[in-house]
């Protein structure tokens, strides 16, 4: 790829300002937010056999393919065991009843997260215990972790905001001094690094999403867990299938969380492209700083501990809702990640938190927004969104 080396370099695009007329939005360049359909368009020859393979034999519920795909993914996260299951947010329920938290005990998360975080935990009868965030990396701030902890805490789920993994190392030895299990929330992080091992493999267990939008996206939904530890392993494997790991023998009281073999099928295909593609959206990411580094945004900021795989590319600015209009007018779509946090969502009024408590997680939710980013996004879909973004400031 060839990247724009200035900023007001041309390219074959033309900008667009918000004085142009409606008539005008036909003219201009149109820059997605996401391109689901590319990896297929891409790899369609692989998609088809794989899924073509799954068809012919017919074995659609925990097939040949589920087995292939946990097992390469385990190897890619480093770890010893992975268990397909059918969402980010099962994923994270099933760690925590597998290890037996529910009523009555608190997991501490991120108040800025996607809410599934927090809804796992309620799922499984414990409380989400909220703490605010680190200004810088949006993810959950060690130094309010340990204030958040009381003798009913069993468990810690940080998350890897937007692809950038938390501060483990901090974050881990809290957890130790206080006997508790990290449980770590990847489900925007595939592929990361933190201190060079890979996200999924710093915790006691990891769960991770392949909603289609994600590094590692699904057809539809998915998820996995990820752990070292036997036990843990098997546990999720009979919750995930009604409670039962040899047919009509239910040991527990189970759930419908299973993998579907046709989805495992295609993620084993995309897996393959993984690390390529992160490197890719890192391009893009570097394209992006160095074309808007002298506005007035703040700009991603990547941790010297870890690697960022951008899962989203993140800016943020006090008029958000104006330049996102003045965006999309000029053909670029963006996204909110995420307007609401936790501890204002109406569903989580009877947990008690108020506007207020967590300064930094609200401050985001008002100020951030969303640039496109995906592998394929192009040099000249880069400088369309970095000189409209320019326009805007008059630059």
């Amino acid at each position: 790829m060839s990247w724009p080396a200035d900023p007001l370099e041309e390219t074959s695009d033309d900008v667009s300002d918000s004085s142009h007329k409606p008539a005008d939005l036909r003219l201009v360049r149109e820059v997605p937010f996401v391109d689901l359909g590319g990896e297929y368009r891409l790899h369609r020859d692989e998609f088809d056999r794989a899924i073509g393979d799954v068809l012919e034999r017919s074995d659609f519920v925990l097939g040949d393919a589920v087995d292939r795909f946990e097992d390469e993914f385990a190897r890619y996260c480093e770890t010893s065991y992975a268990v397909g299951v059918d969402s980010g947010f099962a994923a994270i329920e099933l760690i925590l009843r597998a290890m037996g938290i529910g009523r009555g005990d608190e997991v501490i998360t991120a108040a800025n997260s996607f809410v599934a975080s927090a809804f796992a935990i309620s799922a499984c009868g414990a409380r989400p215990v909220l703490v605010d965030v680190d200004p810088a990396t949006y993810n959950l701030d060690p130094q309010q972790l340990e204030a958040a902890i009381t003798p009913r805490t069993a468990a810690v789920l940080p998350v890897h905001l937007y692809g950038q993994p938390a501060e483990m190392g901090s974050i881990g030895a809290i957890a130790s001094r206080h006997h508790l299990a990290v449980v770590e929330d990847a489900c925007q992080a595939h592929g990361a690094r933190y201190r060079g091992r890979r996200t999924g493999s710093l915790g006691r267990a990891a769960a991770f999403s392949f909603f289609p939008s994600k590094n590692l996206g699904a057809f539809g939904d998915g998820g996995m867990v990820v752990t070292n530890d036997e036990t843990l392993a098997a546990g999720i494997r009979k919750l995930r299938n009604v409670g039962s790991t040899v047919k009509y023998r239910h040991e527990v009281l189970g759930f419908n969380h299973r993998l579907d073999t046709l989805q495992a099928a295609a993620l084993a295909v995309k897996l393959r492209y993984l690390d390529a593609d992160n490197d890719r959206r890192r391009m893009v990411a570097v394209a992006y700083e160095r074309l808007l580094a002298d506005l007035p945004l703040r700009l991603p900021m990547e941790a010297s501990s870890g690697e960022h795989v951008y899962h989203l590319y993140v800016v943020a600015l006090q008029d958000r809702d104006r330049l996102a209009a003045h965006l999309d007018r000029a053909g670029v779509r963006t996204g909110i990640h995420y307007p609401i946090p936790i501890h204002l969502q109406p569903a989580y009024h009877d947990l008690g938190y108020r506007v207020g408590d967590f300064p930094v997680s609200e401050w985001a939710a008002g100020s951030i927004v969303s640039l496109p980013m995906f592998p394929r996004l192009s040099p000249d879909d880069v400088g369309h969104v970095t000189r409209s973004i320019r326009n805007y400031y008059g630059h």
